[in-house]
């Protein structure tokens, strides 16, 4: 059975250990700010995406 030690007494070396074992991750999910893009507005790349493929 392992001793209990509080987190002050830990070493150094242990409570990095500890940290990096409660640490979470995103995962997939990027933390920005994400929002819809306004319907109402102009769009100047859809406009003419296709024009200088011809």
């Amino acid at each position: 059975m392992v001793k209990f030690i509080p987190y002050e007494k830990l070493s150094k070396k242990a409570k990095r250990e500890l940290d990096r074992k409660n640490r979470n991750t995103w995962g997939n999910v990027n933390p920005a700010t994400r929002r819809e893009e306004n319907p109402k507005a102009y769009k100047r790349h859809s406009k003419h995406r296709n024009k200088d493929a011809a």
